[in-house]
């Protein structure tokens, strides 16, 4: 079996019809092309169509199946499972802005938890009539833990979000494992870290925030006093925990477990913002416009992510700095691709 990129072999994915909603966002995107490179059959959801997106711009739109369905519409997942004869699933798809949800909480709810429970309930369904679903991945947050005084977040901590985003992604988070727990599906769930890299539209996050700044040669602007600290994942470190949860369904013990990803490192605002002026060469200071921690923020957050570097193999390859460094390529041209 030939090795693909982050040691997966080939063989795993070559031929495998795999459904990925949130494939035309950041993460999403990312991930569905390691699938597509390594032989899968990548079927997506066509909502909202976004021609400056990664998924549009790299030419990801063209290599994937596009299925107008919703995700709250259960006979179309349902349909779309079916005809596709679908064999994994990765759940990506979410509102993921924590100012959105502050200001539309009910939006964010109904895209966060509705599409979840209707999405695992069509994977049900599909399992009871034909073939079950293989393995099933949902994407949580470490920001469903909410805050702890005692850190790194472990998987064994409550789940004890207070925010709207925060509390979506807890809800996602107990009901997939629920369906684990009440239907013996093979469903997991990610944790991970805050991820960066090329292609994140969301301006409201401090790295593609920061690069476009840079880019217009405008000082970047820090919304906090900067102190927040947060555990920075690079996108690829992601999408390999991804396909390691994955795997991990062939063995039925790991069903409904929630895996931790990060780098267990903490970086402040202020730190990651300088150590990006640095990537891009540019003689700018940031511009510190608020005080404290924004509020339905947390101040700290990083991860344990032990469980999944000693059960599935899994660890980052990408250190901060060249992760960074890829990430400016991206935003500044040098690292984006042509469409194929």
């Amino acid at each position: 079996m030939a090795p693909a990129r982050g040691g997966h072999a080939l063989s795993r994915w070559k031929g495998v019809p795999v459904l990925v909603t949130g494939a035309q966002g950041f993460v999403g995107s990312w991930l569905a092309e390691r699938l597509l490179d390594e032989g899968a059959k990548v079927v997506t959801l066509l909502r909202d169509v976004e021609p400056e997106s990664r998924f549009s711009r790299e030419g990801l739109v063209d290599r994937c199946v596009q299925v107008r369905a919703d995700l709250v519409d259960y006979d179309a997942l349902v349909r779309t499972l079916n005809e596709h004869a679908v064999r994994a699933v990765f759940h990506l798809a979410a509102q993921t802005i924590v100012g959105t949800a502050n200001r539309s909480p009910f939006s964010t709810f109904e895209t966060n938890i509705r599409g979840t429970y209707t999405l695992l309930e069509a994977c049900r369904g599909i399992g009871v009539v034909s073939r079950p679903i293989e393995r099933i991945v949902v994407a949580s947050s470490d920001k469903a833990y909410g805050r702890h005084e005692l850190l790194p977040y472990r998987e064994d901590f409550p789940l004890q979000a207070l925010y709207p985003y925060d509390v979506s992604k807890a809800a996602t988070d107990m009901i997939a494992r629920s369906y684990a727990a009440t239907y013996a599906m093979p469903v997991a769930v990610t944790r991970l870290a805050n991820v960066y890299g090329g292609g994140d539209p969301n301006d409201s996050r401090v790295i593609p925030d920061t690069a476009r700044a840079l880019l217009d040669g405008r000082q970047p602007v820090i919304r906090s006093d900067g102190s927040p600290e947060r555990d920075y994942l690079y996108v690829e470190d992601a999408v390999d925990a991804y396909l390691a949860i994955a795997e991990s369904l062939d063995d039925s013990a790991n069903w409904g477990r929630a895996w931790n990803a990060g780098t267990g490192t903490p970086v402040s605002v202020r730190e990651i913002v300088a150590r990006l002026i640095a990537v891009s060469g540019k003689d700018l200071e940031p511009d510190i416009q608020g005080e404290g921690t924004p509020h339905g923020e947390i101040d700290r957050q990083f991860l344990d992510s032990s469980a999944i570097k000693e059960r599935l193999g899994w660890a980052p390859r990408w250190d901060l700095d060249r992760g960074l460094a890829a990430t400016w390529d991206w935003y500044s041209g040098a690292g984006s691709r042509p469409a194929r």
